[in-house]
């Protein structure tokens, strides 16, 4: 529903502003600043790219787990996105993405959401990660009255069978259908 208002709306507020700012400064200098949004857009998602990838990368190194690099690299991509959109409101948006301290902000607020609703939860080695302090570790412990485990199935299948031979009649210490069997003596 969200997505849908937004592509109704946001194209409406748009061309709003297309028609103030050129009604202020003209068409040709309208022109010129969206091509220039976009450019600079585009060379702030390269140079940003590459140091987020690169802090992504020693984090790994370090055996860390790069939450907030991807929170960022995810932030970037749709930074550009935003600014390749021909479109002033859509640029603030975009460069609004492109400045750590908004990003960093937006990572607090969307944890603090996620946690508050309980929707969020991080496994890394079979370890629960707090989501605000992702280096802290803690064992993932089961919620009361499971128990957990591993087993392996040992039941011979049909195939296992075929290399038995058929049986000849009940085992020996077998005893019948009626309950006066009594167990061998040993002699």
């Amino acid at each position: 529903m969200y997505i849908l208002l937004a592509f109704i709306i946001l194209p409406i507020i748009e061309i709003a502003v297309f028609i103030q700012v050129g009604g202020l400064i003209g068409l040709w200098p309208t022109l010129a600043l969206i091509l220039l949004t976009a450019f600079a857009g585009a060379a702030l998602l390269r140079v940003q790219g590459f140091a987020v990838a690169r802090r992504a990368q020693e984090s790994l190194a370090r055996n860390e787990l790069p939450v907030a690099e991807v929170f960022d690299g995810f932030c970037l991509v749709a930074a550009g996105v935003l600014l390749l959109t021909p479109g002033f409101v859509t640029d603030t948006l975009g460069a609004l993405l492109f400045i750590p301290a908004f990003r960093r902000f937006l990572r607090h607020r969307l944890v603090a959401l996620l946690s508050r609703r309980g929707d969020m939860r991080v496994f890394v080695d079979g370890m629960e990660v707090d989501p605000r302090d992702p280096f802290s570790r803690r064992p993932n412990r089961p919620p009361p009255g499971v128990i957990e485990g591993e087993f392996t199935d040992v039941t011979p299948g049909p195939e296992d069978r075929a290399d038995l031979p058929p049986p000849d009649g009940p085992p020996p210490d077998t005893p019948p259908p009626d309950s006066r069997w009594r167990p061998p003596h040993n002699r």
